[in-house]
């Protein structure tokens, strides 16, 4: 079983077949599909399942924080299911794949005091630019 089925068991989450399916595509690390990917994937398991459904199920993940929504340069947005394991992302600016990374160090350690205009950082989302093996 997923970890992402894990912690959704956990809550208590209801699992119908429909939100299993969804749950059952974004497991896995490395997995930042879209939402009609998401459909894609999920009518193969379960030819039924409606677009709609796929969207619904996917807005509820990300609203109970058990998965990501991510934006790269105005593309489509992509959903992590890694929502709970620190990574920043590795994205090739051709093809648009992503990777999960793990930098070691503190990413706010990078930001000088004098940098943060009085403000109180909690996080910093880095993102990695470049290009794939198959890009390059």
């Amino acid at each position: 079983m997923s970890d992402l089925l894990e912690r959704l068991r956990a809550r208590g989450w209801r699992m119908t077949s429909q939100r299993r399916v969804v749950a059952e595509v974004l497991a896995g690390e490395h997995v930042h599909l879209t939402a009609d990917e998401v459909h894609a994937r999920a009518v193969a398991r379960l030819p039924e399942i409606a677009r709609a459904t796929v969207y619904n199920t996917l807005g509820e993940l990300v609203a109970l924080g058990e998965v990501v929504e991510l934006s790269t340069d105005g593309r489509a947005k992509r959903y992590d299911p890694n929502a709970h394991q620190p990574h920043q992302h590795l994205v090739c600016s051709n093809c648009g794949i992503i990777r999960d990374v793990r930098p070691t160090g503190d990413p706010l350690a990078v930001l000088p005091h004098g940098e943060r205009f009085g403000f109180t950082v909690s996080k910093a989302d880095v993102t990695y630019r470049g290009l794939c093996p198959a890009c390059a």
